[in-house]
């Protein structure tokens, strides 16, 4: 009855986010190559009038990409978003937003001048009437077109060049299906000629600063179509789980009783439609997810290949991983070892951090262990999972940021697979962000764990590790130094202890005694070195 009235109550909201703002997605606007639209408040393109910011040319890394993609002028994504815009709203300060009409993250007020840290927080800790509102707010997000959004659905050239945009309306849930889908997509080359060893948004350093900014744009739409300010994703901690402890109708939809690869009828998700799954056909027509519904969810946890994901990840293979030292290593995709990126995002062993794309663990393990709509990466956002999955995975790389306490340079700037440097911006994002950007603690973009807050050993660890590897790598100066400070101690003291009789023998023959005197006390506490 909660979830009834939550969905009639919150239906009659607006909503808002996406990749292409509507605004924007008109032949006029392409053919110019401008995407600055006005702010609201003052009606001046990106708010200028007010100092919130200016439409400005984008300026494009430069940096050399890796070998993975051998081409150029092929693919829309290339540079990013140059191919639809090359200039659109700079913000100033702490303003944000295709028309800079928003907070950037972490901050809040009419001036966006108030610091926030908002909490994300296991789903098993929230209350019964927390976690149905949950619920009910990713069905709204289900059931709401976005108001400043739309995807598109043909290519740059499909278009004309500009001159016969395609566009099409989304909700606000789907809106972010389409962009994990369009920016991990295969390029398409002509005919049925395709590129699959390209991807925006895995497989590569941006793997984790993206599925960062994707789940805080997220959480803010759905603080936007809803109007509660204070939602946070919550996270699923599988680490040892035995089995999908979320899979039940309580939570994210149990096993249907009759098809054990569809949710069961008692939970909502069972009735929601998927999009962007069928990539083999979308290649063959040359054509992008156009959105259209193309089937229920499909979930069959456990009843995967066992030689490829044996069980959910463990504790100890958290652990190791968070113990690898470096981001990013050799070539800085899939094939890299000793990578804690790769080791986390799944590609290397969870035990080694030795390449093995015949296993998945840790992220990937969830994904293929979920069996079904999760376990095909263009299309595995749209089983509701995913945000839970990704939150905790999020959290993982938070720790890590903690633990080892990386400048920014540590994120690759140049050599990386396309998309992938630290000053490209991510596809399909509009506004622009930097992969550098989200390389930074939680807390400097607004939020935090549940779990990371509290006062456990494991944290307290984390915080010492930086230090204590600091002092291993110097620990032959400072055993010395330990060493000779103690020889010139012992000589300080000898020389000391010998001055001090020398002046009480002096001392007793031409001075009365004080003992009976304030003064006693005073002379104690003197000092002879």
């Amino acid at each position: 009855m909660f979830l009834l009235a939550m969905g009639f109550l919150l239906g009659i909201l607006q909503p808002c986010t996406g990749q292409f703002p509507r605004a924007c997605a008109n032949t006029e606007n392409l053919l110019r190559k401008e995407c600055c639209p006005p702010w609201d408040g003052d009606g001046s393109p990106c708010g200028q009038l007010s100092r919130r910011g200016s439409c400005q040319s984008i300026l494009l890394s430069q940096a050399p990409l890796g070998p993975q993609f051998p081409f150029s002028g092929v693919d829309d994504r290339e540079d990013w978003p140059s191919v639809f815009y090359n200039r659109t709203c700079q913000c100033r300060g702490n303003f944000m937003g295709f028309n800079c009409g928003e907070c950037k993250f972490g901050f809040s007020g009419a001036d966006c001048t108030e610091r926030q840290v908002r909490t994300r927080r296991n789903i098993f800790r929230l209350s019964t009437r927390e976690k149905d509102k949950f619920l009910a707010y990713l069905n709204l997000a289900k059931s709401t077109l976005s108001r400043d959004y739309v995807i598109a659905t043909g290519t740059y050239a499909q278009m004309r060049n500009g001159s016969n945009p395609m566009f099409r309306n989304i909700n606000v849930y789907d809106l972010f299906v389409w962009m994990h889908y369009y920016a991990s997509r295969d390029t398409l080359l002509g005919g049925s000629n395709v590129w699959r060893d390209i991807d925006f948004a895995h497989e590569a350093p941006g793997f984790l600063p993206w599925h960062r900014a994707f789940l805080l744009l997220w959480e803010r739409e759905i603080q936007k179509i809803t109007g509660d300010e204070n939602f946070t994703i919550p996270y699923w901690d599988w680490r040892d789980a035995a089995f999908c402890e979320v899979c039940t109708n309580e939570y994210m939809g149990g096993r249907h009783p009759t098809n054990p690869n569809l949710l069961s009828p008692a939970s909502f998700f069972s009735s929601w439609q998927v999009i962007c799954t069928r990539s083999e056909e979308y290649n063959s027509q040359q054509a992008l997810c156009n959105a259209t519904s193309e089937g229920p969810i499909l979930r069959n946890p456990g009843n995967n290949d066992k030689s490829r994901t044996p069980r959910l990840p463990s504790s100890a293979e958290v652990e190791f991983c968070l113990s690898l030292s470096q981001y990013e290593s050799g070539t800085m995709d899939k094939m890299a070892n000793y990578s804690f990126r790769n080791t986390l995002e799944g590609f290397a062993d969870p035990s080694t951090a030795i390449s093995n794309i015949s296993q998945s663990g840790l992220h990937n393990a969830l994904h293929i262990y979920m069996n079904g709509s999760m376990s095909q990466v263009q299309g595995s956002a749209n089983d509701p999972i995913f945000v839970l999955h990704h939150a905790f995975v999020d959290s993982i790389f938070e720790r890590w940021l903690r633990r080892h306490r990386p400048l920014r340079e540590i994120y690759p700037a140049a050599n990386a697979p396309i998309g992938h440097n630290r000053e490209n911006y991510m596809v399909p994002f509009i506004p622009l962000y930097r992969n550098g950007e989200f390389f930074v603690p939680s807390r400097e973009l607004g939020y935090d764990y549940q779990y990371l807050e509290e006062p456990e050993l494991g944290s307290f660890q984390d915080f010492l590790i930086p230090y204590l590897e600091q002092a291993r790598q110097i620990w032959a100066w400072l055993v010395g130094a330990a060493v000779i400070g103690g020889i010139i101690t012992a000589l300080l003291t000898g020389i000391a202890l010998a001055c001090r009789k020398k002046r009480r023998e002096t001392s007793a023959e031409i001075q009365p005694l004080l003992t009976d005197s304030e003064d006693y006390n005073n002379m104690s506490y003197q000092s002879h070195l």
